[in-house]
């Protein structure tokens, strides 16, 4: 597959790069500073400098053209609420627009397993700007025409893949851990599973192979 990554320097971004490029896929990686590129280029993927943040219809269509799909893995990170929601609900927005005009089908969403109204924090809390804005993102995904799966995985560690899990079915409580590198492993198996478009599949590191639980849509 030909697949862009959306945020490509984030470390689920680069251990995802080296598994698709290890299994043969061709990447490219979307990043805002282009002091980056030499460790994405490390990672097996190829630089593309673009800030989403400010791209638009017109910068973002021909940048998507010719890809077999697209990994929306970037984010502001916290902090600043109004950044937050200019990159993880408008700019992911638009990059889902665009993807449709560009031709583009395949769509992986990375959000988080508790990105559902059920779990919104109060207004004044400071995680609230994240959350409104990862679930009015798949939201907007869902409703979409594209082939698309949001992987909504538990607190990301820096653990090694197991390639194990454990679904997630709501109400969603305790801590859950679930190691980036089992994260970038679900995007590859999303990728090449059929059977996860139109699902939303929430998880954590656990005792289910992945691969399996994948082939049967979460099932």
């Amino acid at each position: 597959m030909n697949i862009v990554v959306i945020g490509g320097h984030g470390k689920v971004a680069l251990l995802l790069a080296r598994e698709l490029s290890g299994r043969g896929d061709a990447v490219t990686s979307v990043i805002r500073n282009p002091d980056h590129a030499a460790e994405v280029s490390a990672a097996g993927a190829t630089p593309l400098v673009l800030d989403i943040e400010q791209a638009h219809g017109p910068e973002l269509e021909p940048a998507l053209e010719g890809f077999d799909a697209v990994v929306f893995s970037a984010g502001a990170g916290g902090g600043d609420a109004d950044r937050t929601y200019a990159v993880d609900r408008d700019a992911a927005i638009r990059i889902m627009n665009a993807s449709m005009a560009a031709g583009v089908r395949r769509f992986v969403m990375v959000s988080f397993a508790t990105a559902d109204t059920q779990y919104l924090t109060n207004l004044d809390d400071p995680f609230y700007p994240y959350q409104a804005a990862k679930i009015a993102a798949d939201e907007h995904l869902r409703k979409s025409a594209l082939d698309w799966t949001v992987l909504g995985p538990g607190r990301l560690t820096l653990e090694p893949a197991t390639g194990m899990v454990t679904p997630l079915e709501h109400p969603i409580t305790g801590d859950i851990p679930t190691s980036r590198a089992n994260v970038a492993l679900a995007i590859a198996e999303a990728l090449s599973q059929p059977a996860t478009i139109g699902q939303t599949l929430n998880f954590c590191d656990g005792e289910v192979p992945l691969a399996d639980w994948m082939a049967r849509g979460g099932r």
